[in-house]
């Protein structure tokens, strides 16, 4: 029964563990056009970001 317990639980944290890789490789690539669209939408003489 112990054994079954552990390899569900390990199924859990690596099905997390992926799903907030790939999770962080989406916002990533939303910052990324974001930063884009940012730096060649930019008016003339002022800066690109806001911050």
């Amino acid at each position: 029964m112990v054994p079954l317990l552990l390899v569900l639980l390990l199924i859990l944290v690596l099905f997390g563990t992926g799903f907030a890789v790939e999770a962080l490789w989406y916002i990533a690539l939303a910052v990324l056009i974001l930063w884009a669209l940012g730096f060649l939408f930019r008016s003339s003489g002022s800066r690109w970001y806001r911050w």
